[in-house]
């Protein structure tokens, strides 16, 4: 029989910090690759069309992170379920809304492009993933 009956008290590793800098860091560079390339093969708008969608990614992170730590801070404090600050997470899905129809409705910049910006949050977070994914392989020594 083991040792360790109890399995509270087998030491599990943790799992890695997830690192804000990092992605931001891959945001940032998905908007550079991305920008250029529309640039390049499409057109000056789409180009700043996509620079333009990833400042709002950049806005949306942090008003999200912000949003996200007022909420929990609250639901802390007062242990209840604070209505008011998560009405406040939802508007920020209409004030993002907002902002497309209004670029839709003038044409100022492509909208796929915005959209394209608008999902760099989202590419990083892949390719943070797969950054991960292959560094515990090959950290590991099983492949």
């Amino acid at each position: 029989m083991s040792d360790v009956s109890d399995i509270s008290r087998v030491e599990q590793p943790m799992p890695p910090v997830l690192s804000h800098r990092r992605i931001l860091l891959l945001m940032a560079a998905v908007l550079i690759i991305g920008s250029a390339i529309g640039f390049i093969f499409v057109s000056g708008q789409f180009g700043a069309g996509v620079v333009f969608g990833g400042g709002l990614s950049f806005a949306n992170y942090y008003w999200l992170k912000v949003s996200l730590k007022k909420l929990f801070a609250a639901a802390l404090a007062h242990g209840g379920k604070p209505k008011l600050l998560a009405v406040r997470y939802f508007v920020r899905y209409v004030a993002l809304g907002s902002v497309l129809t209004v670029v839709s409705l003038t044409n100022i910049v492509p909208v796929v492009a915005v959209i394209l910006g608008l999902a760099s949050f989202a590419l990083a977070i892949v390719v943070e993933g797969f950054v991960r994914l292959f560094s515990s392989i090959f950290n590991s020594g099983k492949i």
